[in-house]
């Protein structure tokens, strides 16, 4: 497969996810499928709970403004990143992390905000910053095995002061860039986890198992360990774009960012080819708010 099919596939992969998976968030399992009973019947893509068909969460926006930093600065420059996310989040979005909103609005300057956030708070392992990667991931991809997990941490320590969400976001980086070397992302994951922290190996070790099922997960998907597992348990026990992003929101909770995260893998796996195109209505989105979770 053409690389450029697998990166187009992890960038819209993502965001299809973020959209598909938005109208379920923090609602029960299996609820995507008890709505959408018939797998590749199409029309799925109808919104509700307050989003419009196939609209972004933060999830997304946040994804290309890391995206337009990288193309407009010619490489990783933090401050830029980090300038871009204030100024999205005082402009009042839709959505936005409570703990990203925290430390994009302290006032404290960028490399400095999220250390002091976690300082204080001692909590801050939330998936915000894997939500993003997709586009950093495709960017960063060609740079080899540690550049591109160096620079997934980076931009993850601009809002998440806990190397968690680093180790996190380094694993997806690297999943996505031996896809793109046609090797199987699920193989290499021992290689992956060799060059994670210590300190964070065992957790990811344990999500990341071929044995691991998200029902075993000790925290909310909305940490970012459990989120990059269930995203790789969708990848991993599926045949198909479509039947991967199914799985994971039927996993409720966190549905969003774990189809978005999921999207990404599943998109650079299959390529963009395998994303199905359906057409929806304003009138399907009216139709069944009501029964979405809010």
């Amino acid at each position: 497969m053409k690389r450029m099919q697998r990166a187009a596939g992890a960038v819209v992969g993502s965001a299809v996810g973020d959209a598909l998976g938005a109208p379920f968030e923090f609602g029960p399992q299996g609820a995507f499928s008890a709505r959408f009973p018939a797998p590749g019947a199409g029309g799925e893509m109808r919104g509700g709970g307050g989003w419009d068909p196939g609209e972004a969460t933060d999830d997304t926006q946040m994804a290309v403004l890391v995206a337009e930093s990288l193309l407009d600065q010619g490489g990783l420059d933090l401050p830029d990143i980090f300038s871009r996310f204030q100024r999205w989040a005082a402009s009042e979005p839709k959505d936005i992390g409570l703990q990203t909103e925290d430390v994009l609005t302290n006032g404290m300057p960028w490399d400095l905000a999220a250390a002091i956030h976690f300082q204080v708070n001692q909590r801050a392992a939330g998936n915000g910053s894997l939500m993003r990667a997709s586009t950093s991931a495709v960017h960063f991809a060609a740079a080899g095995q540690e550049a591109t997990m160096e620079a997934a941490r980076r931009i993850a320590a601009l809002t998440h002061g806990d190397r968690a969400a680093w180790e996190g976001t380094a694993i997806f980086h690297e999943l996505i860039r031996v896809t793109f070397e046609d090797i199987d992302p699920l193989a290499s994951l021992p290689d992956a986890l060799a060059l994670v922290h210590p300190d964070q190996r065992g957790r990811y070790a344990t999500v990341l198992a071929p044995d691991w099922h998200p029902d075993e997960a000790t925290e909310f998907n909305g940490a970012v360990w459990p989120c990059l597992g269930s995203a790789v348990w969708a990848l991993r026990t599926t045949t198909s774009f479509e039947d991967a992003l199914r799985a994971a929101i039927d996993l409720g909770g966190d549905t969003d960012t774990v189809a978005a995260v999921t999207g990404g893998l599943a998109g650079a796996y299959y390529g963009l080819d395998s994303i199905p195109t359906q057409p929806h209505s304003k009138e399907d989105a009216s139709q069944d708010s009501a029964n979405v979770a809010p």
